[in-house]
């Protein structure tokens, strides 16, 4: 598997460079961002290879053109997300996220849950776009960080969460202001993908329907920012508290 553009490719230096067999640079790339790059392989001692960006795009392979000058190749075993568990990660604070096909969505909203603190992200496998190269990348390094779960079964987390004390908040459409509730304590907030947002099943085992008020005349929110509002909402409360 490739890791591809300049910020996944950074944190993978910083945060597991015992999993990169090599990092290749476009030899026509220049500036600061090349100079990092080469700076923190020659530290962490991983081969870096500088090759004209038609043999780069060619060993890349998959997903190729949004490398931007920047490919790292990871081990076969080192193939998953392998985030580790941060400090600073609030561990009381889930998100769950079902049937996100389209993987730049994903990538965002993987970028946002990382910023907010997010403890966990629980991905349901059948119906969501795998972790890519190109997730990877839209997350702009967020993976790196962020402890994701590939789950089987959305109704089984959600009821393991909640007999481990968790309140479960579906985000729909038309559900009450997320400022309304307490985002305190144990909180799982739970999101659906772009076509059907939450299956049926899912939305019926939450405590709380949460939404965002709509003034304007569009229907919906994109995914990673509806996220962003209801997390930054959790994020105040909590701070605050």
């Amino acid at each position: 598997m490739h890791l591809f553009g300049y910020h996944p490719v950074r944190e993978a230096l910083r945060h597991r460079p015992d999993e990169l067999v090599r990092v290749l640079v476009a030899s026509g790339r220049g500036g600061n961002r090349r100079r990092e790059i080469e700076e923190l392989a020659a530290r962490h001692r991983v081969p870096l290879v500088r090759l004209p960006v038609g043999e780069l795009s060619a060993a890349a392979g998959e997903g190729a053109a949004v490398h931007n000058g920047f490919v790292a190749e990871l081990r076969a075993a080192a193939a998953s997300s392998g985030a580790a568990e941060a400090a600073d990660r609030d561990r009381e604070l889930v998100v769950l996220v079902e049937d996100v096909q389209d993987p730049h969505n994903l990538g965002a909203l993987i970028r946002v849950c990382e910023a907010a603190g997010v403890g966990r992200l629980l991905v349901r496998d059948r119906g969501s776009a795998p972790l890519s190269p190109v997730v990877a990348k839209a997350s702009a390094g967020a993976i790196e960080w962020l402890p994701i779960e590939r789950i089987v079964n959305s109704a089984q987390a959600i009821e393991s969460l909640q007999a481990e004390g968790f309140w479960a908040h579906a985000v729909v459409a038309g559900g009450e202001p997320a400022w309304q509730a307490d985002l305190t304590g144990k909180v799982l907030l739970c999101l659906g993908g772009e076509e059907k947002g939450l299956r049926r099943r899912t939305e019926s085992l939450c405590d709380r329907r949460l939404g965002l008020p709509m003034r304007g005349r569009v229907e919906s929110l994109n995914l990673a920012t509806a996220a962003a509002a209801v997390l930054y909402e959790a994020l105040r409360q909590r701070l605050a508290g």
